[in-house]
């Protein structure tokens, strides 16, 4: 079974410097429908405006996980990481035991546009630990690249959780497909774009969750990137 969620139905927050949309309840967004999904518990869709940004705040016990679609984003944290994260690059963060940080538009006049994802850990209290990288676009076209999983597989960032995390771009009239191992759960996250999954259509925002599917069937309508969660069963 496939549920198509419109991105008009996630939460929306406008802050003026930042805009954000909610695909699960978080700050003053609560729908008790829409709390998480599996160990999935946070994508924030964020648009932040040239020299805004988030001063340090901390985080406990979750994997955090950055993707910049455009734009870059300059991070700082309590274990002395200092960075900017540019267009198609990915930054993981295991906050662990404990971990203060903040993140600002490294430019005063263009917006960052990103995704930030939160996934639920195996168990509490790992150690801190931060890893960034360049996901190579070009080679992603037409396939699956893996992001980040719980055994660094495929060289993909590592998170503490039975989860995978990959992305494909798809120029419009491509198809790719999926197959689950086993019973698991997946959540797909249209970046940008629009496609077909197993025929239902599916435009920019819009998140397909399955549920007891063997096999994913993508067929783009116009160029787009997807993002897959595989999840232990939701």
């Amino acid at each position: 079974m496939i549920r198509h969620r419109p991105s008009a139905e996630r939460g929306y927050a406008d802050h003026g410097w930042l805009q954000s949309r909610h695909s699960f309840s978080f700050a003053g967004y609560y729908d008790p429908r829409h709390m998480g999904f599996s160990d999935l518990r946070v994508i924030n869709e964020d648009l932040i405006a040239g020299g805004g940004g988030f001063p340090s705040h901390p985080h406990q016990d979750m994997e955090i996980l950055t993707f910049v679609m455009s734009g870059a984003l300059r991070h700082e944290d309590s274990m002395g990481h200092g960075s900017v994260i540019g267009p198609g690059e990915v930054q993981r963060m295991s906050a662990g035991r404990g971990v203060v940080h903040s993140e600002f538009n490294d430019s005063h006049d263009t917006p960052v546009h990103l995704l930030q994802i939160w996934v639920l850990p195996d168990r509490r209290g790992y150690p801190p630990a931060y890893e960034q990288r360049q996901a190579p676009i070009p080679g992603r076209l037409r396939r699956w690249q893996m992001l980040a999983s719980g055994d660094t597989r495929d060289d993909s960032l590592h998170w503490h959780q039975d989860a995978k995390l990959l992305v494909t771009d798809l120029a419009a009239g491509d198809r790719q497909s999926y197959t689950f191992s086993g019973r698991r759960a997946g959540y797909l996250q249209v970046a940008r774009g629009s496609l077909r999954i197993n025929g239902v259509e599916f435009s920019a925002g819009d998140a397909c969750l399955a549920e007891d599917e063997t096999v994913l069937q993508l067929e783009a309508t116009e160029d787009c990137e997807t993002l897959l969660f595989d999840l232990r069963p939701a």
